[in-house]
């Protein structure tokens, strides 16, 4: 196919296509109120000011049971690596021993 049939065809679709694009509306939807708390014990404000800022506690409560520190400390280190998490290291430390001792 000649180059100028190719680009007349690709300027016509995205002519036709642009009208739909323009009248996207907005959604918005609500999301339900938190029900989930943080268990009690040392570091428990620290992992509720860091953590909960970005997901909710039910993210935690979900996590296999008594995986201990080290599993803590890579799921912490993930937040920070892989999703950007604005955590501090002593905050970081401060969360993966209250991880660790409490869930």
């Amino acid at each position: 196919m000649p180059r100028f049939r190719k680009t007349l065809i690709l300027m016509a679709t995205a002519a036709s296509l642009a009208p739909a694009l323009g009248a996207a509306e907005t959604r918005t939807y609500s999301l339900p109120e938190e029900t989930a708390t943080l268990r009690a014990g040392p570091g428990q404000e620290t992992a509720q000011s860091n953590c909960a800022a970005c997901h909710s506690v039910d993210y935690i409560e979900r996590q296999p049971p008594k995986m201990g520190r080290a599993f803590w400390e890579g799921v912490v280190k993930k937040m920070i690596a892989s999703y950007h998490a604005q955590i501090d290291e002593p905050d970081a430390a401060a969360i993966v021993d209250y991880l660790a001792a409490t869930y």
